[in-house]
């Protein structure tokens, strides 16, 4: 048993289960003799929601998300070429596999509107930036991926010598600019959305929350009174038995006389 075995089973677990089998399997380690391992699987972090999610597309969608990466890694590559009529392809095609990536987290798993938006970030982010490609892919994410840009920066290339674009080349980057508007103008659109979801809920669940508190406060109080006759009685009760025991050994002592 190593640490790469152990995460590849944890890291499936429902973040619900994550903690016990962690504790049971670093209980193993030790009492199989490897101290050191069961340390290293002490020290594995449990997964929030949101990437608990997409660790269960790597596993149970390697396809479709080997397509989605796919699409990043060409997507990257024309934006390094700066090949207009590519990354507009790219561009529609890469908001297609999101979304398909998307609908299937939410369809394995019940999430909240706010864990739905740090998985769609979180695909983003591994569309456009190879390491979080890597980590995605690898399943074992502990925490949402976030990118804060469009694409990687393009190589900076001399411009070639030519008198000036063509008609088709001007209209190909007016198109792609056109949809990068279109494509930013839904997805702020969407999370917006998602957002107000998201604290429409939080908001109910704080008033639950809230009427919870009150109640059972005001349950305290009662008991607290309760609790406060209680020990007066008991008081009481603890007086007459001292006077009773007291009593009653008097009257022993004299009849022993």
């Amino acid at each position: 048993m190593d640490l790469d075995e152990v995460a590849d089973r944890l890291y499936a677990l429902p973040p619900s289960d994550f903690t016990a089998a962690r504790t049971a399997e670093a209980r193993a380690a030790k009492e199989a003799g490897d101290a050191r391992l069961s340390r290293e699987i002490a020290r594995l972090r449990k997964p929030t929601v949101s990437a608990w999610a997409v660790n269960r597309l790597a596993r149970e969608h390697p396809a479709e998300l080997a397509e989605l990466l796919d699409v990043g890694e060409r997507l990257r590559a024309a934006w390094q070429e700066q090949d207009p009529e590519a990354l507009a392809g790219l561009t529609q095609r890469r908001g297609e596999v999101t979304e398909k990536m998307g609908r299937l987290a939410r369809q394995d798993a019940e999430l909240s509107p706010a864990a739905g938006t740090e998985v769609d970030q979180t695909l983003d982010a591994a569309l456009v930036d190879d390491g979080a490609a890597a980590e995605v892919r690898q399943g074992r994410l502990v925490k949402p991926l976030r990118y804060s840009g469009f694409a990687p920066a393009p190589v900076t290339r001399a411009p070639a010598v030519r008198k000036g674009k063509s008609a088709e080349e001007r209209a190909g980057e007016e198109a792609e600019r056109a949809r990068a508007r279109e494509e930013a103008e839904a997805r702020k659109a969407r999370e917006r959305q998602e957002a107000q979801a998201a604290h429409q809920e939080w908001a109910q669940a704080l008033e639950a929350a809230r009427r919870e508190h009150e109640e059972r406060a005001e349950k305290v109080v009662r008991l607290e009174k309760k609790l406060g006759k209680a020990r007066r009685k008991l008081n009481d009760a603890r007086q007459r038995l001292e006077v009773t025991q007291r009593e009653e050994r008097r009257a022993r002592q004299r009849l022993e006389r």
